[in-house]
């Protein structure tokens, strides 16, 4: 199993930009693919960006060319860097990681609030 935890939500202006950080331990070389997922007051969680093992990027066409997700195996941590936020992306962010064996860790999440 894995453990998640994620950090580097906030409160940002509208046009600005957070990077959200999921620090992650425990079984990481079974690890086949994380997304970045994000859930709004009354909304579906819904998928943000997903990165496989073989480093295949998917984006929500909602944040194609704003958002980065992005990795740094040696701290074995992976990011998601928001640019030009939008009130819309007001949400709660979960880190999930998917394993080999077909099972999915979800981090505790981390709130990200836009203002107009």
């Amino acid at each position: 199993q894995v453990q998640l935890v994620e950090s580097g939500g906030g409160l940002v202006q509208a046009g600005g930009s957070l990077r959200l950080s999921c620090a992650v331990s425990g079984s990481i070389f079974s690890i086949n693919a994380m997304g970045w997922y994000r859930q709004a007051p009354g909304k579906q969680r819904e998928l943000v960006a997903s990165i496989t093992s073989r480093g295949r990027i998917n984006y929500a066409d909602s944040v194609k060319g704003r958002f980065t997700i992005s990795g740094d195996n040696a701290k074995n941590t992976r990011y998601l860097q928001m640019n030009s936020l939008k009130p819309e992306d007001t949400a709660v962010y979960y880190c999930k990681a998917t394993m080999t064996y077909g099972v999915d860790y979800w981090g505790q999440g981390t709130q990200v609030t836009v203002s107009s």
